[in-house]
Formats: C-alpha cells, structure tokens, sequence
C-alpha cells in the first residue's frame, strides 16, 4: 500500500480526536488537512521501529490542535454562556457561530463498520455536551483525557506522545476527570416512536404533543444566540407565544454528533439543523443552529425534496 493510502485510512480516526479537541467540525478537518501534509512531507523522518504509524500520525495532529487553540476562543453551548433566559425574552444579538461548539456528521468522525459496542462508545463521546466539557480542559488536559478514556492509549503511550511522564499524564487525567463528572451525563437509546411523535408534533405544531415528549428539565437553545430555556413549562410558554412559526415546516432525517437531528427546512429554504439528545425515553435537550451553511456538510440539500416518510 502506498504511503499516501495508509495516511489516508486515518482520516476518521484523526478527524474524530480534532473535532473533540477543537469542537468544530471545519477546524477539525483543517487540522486533519494539516497532519496529512506534515506526515507526507517529513515521510523520510517516520520510523516504524520506533512508533506505530497512528502514534505517529496522533503526536502530529496533538501539535497541530494545540497551535491551533492558542488563537481561538474556547467554543461553548448556549448553557455555558449565561443564565437561561424567561420565555418571550429577546434572542439578543447573534455572538457568531465561533461561540458555539458546531455540530458534525457522524460519517466523518465514526467508522461505517465496526464492533456496536465500541461504536455505541464512540457516539457518547462526540456528543453535543461531552465536547464542550472538554473545551472547560486546559488543551494538554483535553489532550490527556481524549488519548486515555476514549482512545484508550495507555499511559506509557500519552506520556511518550506528550513529551511527559506517567506521573504527569496521571494528575492530569485525575483533574481532568474530575471536571467532567460533574458536567456529562449519558444519553439513552434512541427511540423511534418517540421522534416519530417529534415530528408529526413540530410539523402540525402541537405545542402540548411536544410538551409531552420532554423531560421535565429540558433545555432549548438556538446557535447563533446565546438565548437558552430550561425546563418544559418555560419551552412551552414560549412555543405557545411563537404563534405557529414552524407550523409549516419540513424536518428531514440525518444524525449529528452520535445523536438523531433534522435538517429543518421553512418556506422550501433550508432553516436550521436540529440536534436532539434524549434520556429515559424522553428529549432532553433540542439545539437548533440556525445556519444554512451546514446542510452541504452533512450532504443535505437546500431545498426539500418530495413528502416522504422518515
């Protein structure tokens, strides 16, 4: 296999640990990009003997993250940003979408085969909340964690890539850890009934149908604002004062971050992508970004095509 070929084959594997180290699917890719080339063009430099291709290609892309956070703003959600804000209160001014942590397509950060186990693993940890955890990590924690719970590197093997020792690489897993314990919670499986429910509820606009769906501590929010709700009664009153907007709109199928999520279409335009989290067979969360420019990411087109089932 050529040289080009066996970079290539991890792409995914990269692209997943620059997305959760970077929280944005185009700067992931960037970095990606930026490994790839780097890999190629000091080829002669690479030793087998001394470490595997994908350690290799991890110390890169390692180095390639931590250039890269040094000149941008940690990406956060809606929650991270402020107190949640009473229904009927102006979205305020959009901060941009360099605020948010952005959503990607699972195809670019998940193998399309694999053991469900591991991949069921792989979804929990590119989800919408356990990626902004990770932005609260000082970038070599970030680092440390991803390499250790998720990619499931040893400590040998963190300790050699970061130029540290074990005891070292240890502290920092430890504080690392600690911080997102008290900030993650899993997700449940996902239930098809209930976004069946989802959608026939936001396309005919049953507020009380949709209501019904959600946890009693669900949260809203709505990239590129820092406007958020928490809790059903206050998503409700604002449903009810939104006067039918989404009554016409189209939602079709696609899957962000290891969750379900729907392209939003309004007036035969594309609108919005919408991220669901769900938890004890009920949502717990609905982000929608309200950016166009992210359904030719995820192979969306900008208009519907025809009615069809999901």
């Amino acid at each position: 296999m050529a040289f080009e070929e066996r970079l290539e084959a991890h792409r995914v594997d990269l692209t997943g640990y620059c997305y959760r180290m970077l929280a944005c699917a185009a700067e992931a890719e960037d970095a990606v990009q930026e490994t790839l080339f780097r890999a190629w063009k000091n080829a002669d430099r690479f030793d087998e003997r001394k470490a595997g291709l994908r350690t290799w290609l991890h110390r890169i892309a390692t180095n390639v993250c931590l250039d890269m956070t040094r000149s941008v703003q940690r990406r956060a959600l809606a929650m991270d940003l402020g107190p949640s804000s009473p229904a009927g209160a102006y979205l305020g001014a959009p901060l941009g979408a360099a605020a948010f942590v952005q959503p990607i397509p699972d195809r670019l950060v998940l193998p399309v085969d694999g053991d469900p186990a591991e991949l069921a693993a792989g979804r929990e940890t590119i989800r919408l909340a356990f990626v902004a955890a990770l932005q609260v990590l000082p970038p070599r924690q970030r680092a440390v964690l991803i390499l250790r719970e998720v990619l499931c590197w040893t400590t040998e093997e963190v300790a050699g890539l970061l130029d540290s020792t074990p005891a070292a690489v240890n502290s920092a897993l430890q504080r690392a850890r600690a911080t997102l314990s008290a900030r993650t919670r899993g997700s449940g499986e996902v239930d098809e009934d209930l976004l069946e429910r989802y959608v026939k509820a936001f396309t005919t606009y049953d507020v009380d149908g949709l209501v019904a769906l959600l946890h009693e501590d669900a949260t809203m929010s709505m990239p590129p604002f820092a406007w958020w709700l928490s809790g059903r009664e206050a998503i409700r009153a604002a449903l009810l004062g939104a006067g039918g907007a989404c009554a016409d709109d189209r939602l079709v199928r696609t899957a962000a971050n290891g969750s379900p999520a729907f392209a939003q279409y309004r007036d035969g335009k594309a609108f919005g992508l919408v991220v669901i989290d769900l938890r004890d067979g009920l949502i717990t969360n609905t982000t929608t970004y309200l950016e166009p420019s992210l359904f030719p990411l995820f192979g969306l087109p900008m208009t519907p095509g025809p009615l069809s089932r999901m």
